[in-house]
Formats: C-alpha cells, sequence, structure tokens
C-alpha cells in the first residue's frame, strides 16, 4: 500500500517535470520569453516567462502539452523575432540565445541533434564548395568527400530514427552523385534535386519554418543574379514540387514568395505570381481576402493604369480616364476627419502651386457631406469628388486603400509611374516633373 501511494505521489511530479527554459544574452535587452504551440495555419499562445536579472526563464510544460514544434518569440515585431523548437512531450528544452550567435539548445536530444546535422552538414557542403573552387577533377578526392556526406546522412537518419526530428533530417537529404561530376553538372543536379525529398504534406514541417526556409532560399539564392525570368522559372519549380494535394499549404508558401517580391517592389514578378497561382488558389480555397488584396496590389502596381472610376466636375459627369490637359495627375484618396489628411493637404496645395503640367484629384472618403464641403473651398484648383461609403466604398479595395492620405501619381495616359508614401515622398517625386 505504501508503494501505491508513494507511485501516486510520484506521478503528478513525473508529469509536470518537463518544461522551456533558456538564458538570454545581453539581459537587459530582452524582458519576457513567449511561447506559442506552432500549427499549420498559426500559432497559439501558450505562456510566457520574465526573466530574471541574468537574462534566465523557465516555463513547466504539463501533460496537456502534445508532441509538435512551438515556438519562442523574445521581441518584437514577432515574425522577425523568433525561433523554432522541437518538443516530443518527453524532455526539458533548455537553450542559451544571443541576437548575434542566435539559438543554441543545452538540452533536449532532438533539438541537439538536429543542431549537430545541420553543422555537419555544412562542414561536408563547405568542403565540396572548396574541392570546386579550386577547378579540382581529382576523381578520387570527389568520391572521397562526397562519401563523407553519404555516412554523415546515414549515420544522423540512423540516430534520429523514431523521433519527430527524423522528419526534417529525411526531407534535408542532400544530393549525392554517384560518380564524378564537373560544377556545371553539378549545380544543375543538386538544383533539380533540391525540392524532390521534401513531404509539403506533412503538419509537422507545415508547422515550422522549415518549409518556409527551403522554398525561399530555392528561390532567392539558388542562382546568383537572377533574372526576373530566372525567378519565374524557380516560382513554377516551386509550385510543381508542392503539387495539388494541399491547396492551404500550396497558397501559404507562395503568399510568402509573392509578399517577399512586393516588399523588393518586384512587380513583375509578384503579379507574375498572382496570375499564374495564387488568384485560382485564393478561389479555389474560397480566400476573398487573399483574393482582394491581390487584385488590389495588381490594379495599382507601377506601370499599369490606374483604375477608372466616375468623377462629376464643374458640374458634368467625367471619369478619371477621360481627365485631359495635364502630363501629369497626383490622385489623393483622402477624408475631411483625417488629422493626417488636414496636416497634410495644405503642404501638397503649396507644392503643387505654378505646376501647370500637373492636376490633383482628390477623392474624399466620408461619412458625410457637410465636413468635406466646407474643407474642399481651400482647394478651389483641385478636382473633387466623394465617396460617401468611406471604408465601404468600392474603390478602397479597388485601390487597395488602408490608411489615407495615400497618393498615386500619374500620367496623361493614367498610368501609375509613383506610389509615394506621405508628403515628403510626394515632394521628392514631383521634384523631376
Amino acid at each position: 500500500m505504501k508503494k501505491l501511494l508513494l507511485l501516486f505521489l510520484v506521478l503528478p511530479l513525473v508529469s509536470i517535470a518537463q518544461s522551456v527554459k533558456g538564458t538570454f544574452s545581453p539581459a537587459e535587452d530582452y524582458t519576457y520569453a513567449f511561447l506559442y504551440k506552432a500549427t499549420p495555419e498559426s500559432a497559439n499562445y501558450i505562456n510566457r516567462g520574465q526573466l530574471d536579472s541574468e537574462g534566465h526563464f523557465e516555463i513547466p510544460l504539463d501533460s496537456t502539452m502534445i508532441p509538435g514544434i512551438y515556438k519562442i518569440v523574445y521581441a518584437i515585431p514577432p515574425e522577425e523575432n523568433n525561433f523554432d523548437f522541437i518538443y516530443d512531450g518527453k524532455e526539458t528544452v533548455a537553450f542559451n540565445f544571443s541576437q548575434e550567435k542566435g539559438v543554441n539548445f543545452t538540452e533536449s536530444e532532438e533539438n541537439k541533434l538536429w543542431e549537430s546535422y545541420l553543422k555537419s552538414i555544412d562542414m561536408v557542403n563547405q568542403t565540396i564548395s572548396n574541392y570546386y573552387s579550386r577547378a579540382n577533377s581529382d576523381e578520387k578526392g570527389f568520391k572521397a568527400i562526397f562519401k563523407t556526406l553519404k555516412d554523415t546522412q546515414e549515420a544522423y537518419e540512423e540516430l534520429a530514427e523514431g523521433k519527430l526530428v527524423s522528419k526534417f533530417i529525411v526531407s534535408n537529404r542532400p544530393y549525392m552523385p554517384k560518380n564524378y561530376e564537373d560544377i556545371s553538372t553539378y549545380s544543375n543536379n543538386l538544383k533539380q534535386h533540391y525540392l524532390s525529398q521534401v513531404n509539403f504534406s506533412d503538419d509537422l514541417l507545415q508547422s515550422s519554418s522549415y518549409l518556409t526556409e527551403r522554398v525561399s532560399a530555392y528561390v532567392f539564392n539558388m542562382v546568383a543574379n537572377p533574372t526576373d525570368e530566372i525567378y519565374k522559372s524557380h516560382i513554377d519549380d516551386v509550385a510543381a514540387a508542392i503539387g495539388s494535394d494541399d491547396l492551404k499549404i500550396k497558397t501559404s508558401l507562395l503568399e510568402m514568395i509573392w509578399q517577399r517580391f512586393v516588399q523588393l517592389e518586384n512587380n513583375n514578378v509578384a503579379n507574375y505570381i498572382a496570375d499564374s497561382y495564387l488568384l485560382e488558389l485564393a478561389k479555389s480555397t474560397n480566400n476573398k481576402v487573399l483574393e482582394n488584396v491581390l487584385m488590389s496590389y495588381k490594379n495599382t502596381s507601377l506601370g499599369s493604369k490606374a483604375p477608372n472610376f466616375e468623377i462629376t466636375y464643374n458640374n458634368q459627369e467625367t471619369s478619371l480616364h477621360q481627365l485631359e490637359g495635364a502630363d501629369y495627375y497626383l490622385l489623393i484618396f483622402w477624408s475631411s476627419e483625417c488629422g493626417h489628411c488636414l496636416n497634410e493637404l495644405p503642404k501638397v496645395k503649396r507644392l503643387v502651386e505654378g505646376k501647370s503640367n500637373l492636376k490633383v484629384v482628390a477623392f474624399g472618403l466620408e461619412n458625410e457631406k457637410r465636413n468635406w464641403e466646407r474643407e474642399i473651398k481651400n482647394y478651389p484648383d483641385f478636382i473633387h469628388d466623394i465617396g460617401l461609403e468611406k471604408w465601404d466604398h468600392p474603390l478602397v479595395k479597388t485601390y487597395g486603400i488602408s490608411a489615407t492620405p495615400m497618393y498615386f501619381l500619374l500620367d496623361a495616359s493614367k498610368i501609375i509611374i509613383a506610389k509615394p508614401y506621405g508628403y515628403d515622398d510626394v515632394k521628392a517625386a514631383l521634384e523631376d516633373l
């Protein structure tokens, strides 16, 4: 009876014995570590740990914590300041972290094994790089290097058997030629192999950053100085590798690449991704938000003709595309209820005075007319119109308006030639006109 009682007392302690703990340095740069459970769709908040004066924290992990991928967020913005780790439901996870060196796991066989594997593979890859950089054609040396690569991969796959990390190590299996290949042949075969081992439908991989990093590396780092056509070819390869079994992950990964090209202001490739894949995927998955974002971006990309809309000007019905008499048009979406607008529009008025080759089209997004009618009297030389539905007005979606004021600089044919972010950008854009 005493033994049974002791067993019952011990079991609850065992069930909550695991934790995630770490030390951040320098300690004064960090305050909290936030723990999230990652899923293929999102990351769900679990708990947080406050760092002590030495940068240490610890969060207990009870029996409700299921095995999988977890994230530690340590600063804002969270999407840029986080890292994944594997939790198998049995091990405590411990690490040291610094901004310079990143994360180093000190407890947890799963994570230490993955960390060790990446370092080992990187060392062999460096040896391969050194071999080719010397224009070496020593077949014996070539075979020895790739035997080391093969032995290393197989050893880690064996060590990982039965562990969650096995899926990552197998997906990361490198290209290993059986016979000598020159640098050109090897590079081509390496590229063809790069995504072939990846199981894009695996929930564990989808929950981690692995797929994002793998796909990004293929699109952006596989070739030095890539052209738009090379980018497009890489994107086609990614789409083919993912396949059509899981449209959600395909949408997610291609949207991530699309966002990167938007940030790079590469309208050509961004719109290629939308036209070739994402718009159809958005419709197939009934993702109206994504569909609207893609169309708004496409409608307002540099080089696109600004979407047309009706304008009442000088008591006559006309449209943006029918406006004549200027070489350039500054289209402003604003509101008389917007403090930033009321601050910037007077500056814009002074800026455009004397520019006979430019006309300003100011479209007010309003809840009611009274303030707008009073305010537009200050800008008699602007072409004014109003949308009383404010944020529900169709042009908000068409032009992708998320804040006011929003500016578009058009040429005489109403082609978008600049998208100034604020007054300073407007000033810079108009200086050369």
